[in-house]
């Protein structure tokens, strides 16, 4: 019986242990997935430290995945072995709930997500359903595609659907691993693009990634700044600080949003802000299959790329506590095969 490793975790808070198990087959509306990268995201702790009922246990995190197809279940048509393909969060839909019938996939009742549902790609295969799998561009390099199948997607596709256009002013809220792809994204949009951060030091990063307009909100009040430029049409808030999020949100324009990707536990908001232009708070989902092929494929186009500390899966363990220190430059990814 052919054999792969993977590291998962035994219980809620356990500790990752590297196994042995046998290689398992594709089932109908399914395949198997020769894992190549698997990115490392902050939301694999809910996994690691069980923080959500009903995770089985034992259980392999990460849904930041990148691999080649080598094996097709039954009842799936457009897939073949040999195709690279990623997976992210949302990892797959049953497509006859009400939600799917209008279209809102990622609100599926039945809905899975990678690694937390079902086995992810913390190990050298994985068995995904069809309707989670993504292509993935033949010149784009697993380990740069992985953090692009979360940290990537979110920051992609929350952008595009922000209702900015071309020209328009929208800041980025931190630099760090969301916000460094935020940023990237937003000036290939072809935005006004503004990064807000803590530090003058981190100013020479932001122009890099692409900003024409730093903000420093240790020095200076980021709400005021972006008034000075019209406000911003969209806020991208990828902090996990809720007293951030709620100091840049008198610099949002009239009609403008605040975008909330980053998983703060509360912040405050103003009513009279809200009602006296219009404005908005809102969270964004980060995406279903072909909105990950669409930010491989723009990602590919624009140039935009994350920034990587590279592990192998052998030192799973260090590489989750690289990534959960906010310590890592920007994104941490496992290299796992070929």
């Amino acid at each position: 019986m052919a054999m792969m490793r993977v590291a998962q975790v035994s219980s809620p808070k356990g500790s990752f242990e590297i196994v042995e198990r046998p290689i398992p087959e594709p089932g109908a509306g399914t395949v198997r997935i020769k894992v190549q990268a698997c990115g490392i995201c902050h939301s694999d702790s809910i996994t690691k430290e069980g923080l959500l009922p009903g995770i089985q246990y034992p259980r392999v995190p990460g849904h930041e995945v990148a691999g080649v197809i080598d094996a097709v279940g039954p009842g799936v048509p457009g897939w073949a072995a040999g195709q690279r393909v990623g997976v992210g969060w949302n990892g797959g839909y049953c497509g006859y709930c009400d939600h799917c019938r209008r279209g809102e996939f990622f609100a599926c009742v039945r809905g899975q997500v990678t690694g937390i549902t079902y086995d992810g790609g913390y190990g050298e295969y994985l068995i995904a359903p069809a309707s989670a799998v993504a292509l993935m561009p033949a010149d784009l390099p697993a380990v740069e595609a992985a953090p692009l199948m979360c940290a990537g997607l979110t920051t992609f596709n929350a952008l595009r659907n922000s209702g900015a256009r071309a020209g328009d002013v929208v800041a980025v809220l931190g630099l760090g691993g969301l916000g460094h792809l935020g940023v990237q994204y937003a000036a290939k949009m072809g935005f006004r693009t503004v990064g807000i951060a803590r530090g003058k030091e981190k100013e020479p990063l932001a122009r890099q990634l692409g900003a024409s307009v730093y903000i420093d909100s240790l020095s200076q009040d980021p709400a005021e700044e972006l008034n000075k430029l019209g406000g911003a049409k969209a806020i991208l808030a990828t902090v996990t600080n809720g007293e951030a999020m709620s100091a840049v949100q008198g610099g949002i324009a009239a009609n403008g949003t605040l975008l909330v990707i980053g998983a703060a536990e509360s912040m405050q908001v103003s009513p009279l802000l809200l009602l006296s232009g219009c404005r908005s708070v809102k969270g964004w989902y980060s995406g279903t299959s072909i909105d990950s092929q669409d930010t491989l494929a723009f990602s590919v186009m624009a140039g935009v790329r994350s920034m990587n500390e590279t592990f192998p899966l052998e030192k799973v363990a260090e590489a989750y506590d690289r990534m959960m220190s906010g310590k890592a430059r920007f994104r941490v990814v496992l290299t796992i095969g070929e």
